[in-house]
């Protein structure tokens, strides 16, 4: 309980699938929790089990993408709480289709959530964490889709490209600073975030196709709650690059030592998930 009681952690998509699980397994470890989400339903149901905990909690409606929106939840934070010791950007949305499929407003909703979403909450986070000269510890959610190009992903892709590179980069920024920096590459996780993703694939009708997404996540049967472990792993151990469930250690090695293999499962992973249904 030592490292996490008391201490301050702000999470961001924290009323669902790995944010909510990262939050409770913070909580469950003596932090101070500092939510947002933009689902204020699920904010509640959130709210409700961190009370029963007992943990020191505020829970905030926040849209990642918005700066303005961002910056007021930081004053509140930083006038209730203090400087964060611990700051996980899980806030994610997903978009399916090739860059032809794609239309700019779909580029820029998965990149003002995925890319500035981290951006704006780093840049109200870190440097008071720095100016404290405490150290702490940064998460960025990213995906295997950070280091594995595929086909039919173009948007969700570049996105995780970003998160993954601009986690490099943070560490190096931060590493004078006793801040460490972790990249989270969970894998195929049973989230939820198909039943919000947007599907341009397909034809009109992506009914059949979600549910058929829904029906493989479901049946990987790996949940949120091992990706919260293996967040609090790397808070412990301040590993860079967190490669969670098995899927995101293979096509990670493979596309750094076999290219050519890794691109061909890449298209063949992708014909199975988002072929037409007929």
């Amino acid at each position: 309980m030592t490292l996490f009681e008391g201490k301050l952690a702000v999470i961001s998509g924290a009323a669902s699938g790995i944010g909510r699980a990262t939050t409770l397994a913070l909580a469950q470890q003596g932090a101070r929790i500092a939510a947002c989400d933009l689902n204020e339903a699920a904010l509640d149901t959130l709210r409700a089990e961190l009370a029963a905990k007992g943990c020191d909690a505020l829970a905030e409606r926040v849209n990642v993408g918005d700066r303005d929106s961002v910056a007021a939840f930081a004053r509140h934070v930083h006038d209730r709480f203090g400087t964060a010791d611990i700051l996980v950007n899980s806030a994610g949305v997903y978009v399916a289709g090739s860059m032809l499929d794609l239309s700019l407003e779909d580029w820029e909703w998965v990149l003002s959530t995925n890319v500035w979403g981290i951006i704006h909450m780093c840049h109200h986070f870190v440097p008071p964490m720095v100016a404290a000269g405490r150290g702490g510890h940064v998460l960025n959610l990213a995906s295997m889709y950070g280091y594995w190009p595929s086909p039919c992903v173009a948007g969700y892709l570049t996105s995780k490209f970003a998160v993954f590179g601009y986690s490099q980069a943070l560490r190096e920024d931060l590493r004078p600073h006793n801040i460490r920096v972790s990249t989270v590459c969970p894998g195929i996780v049973a989230t939820g975030i198909v039943q919000t993703m947007r599907i341009r694939t397909a034809g009109p009708d992506h009914a059949e196709l979600r549910a058929a997404l829904e029906r493989k996540y479901a049946h990987r049967g790996y949940g949120p709650e091992r990706v919260a472990q293996a967040i609090l792993k790397a808070i412990r151990t301040g590993k860079g690059v967190v490669l969670v469930s098995p899927e995101a250690r293979i096509m990670y090695h493979l596309e750094r030592f076999a290219p050519r293999l890794s691109r061909f499962i890449a298209r063949r992973a992708a014909t199975s998930l988002f072929r037409p249904q007929k």
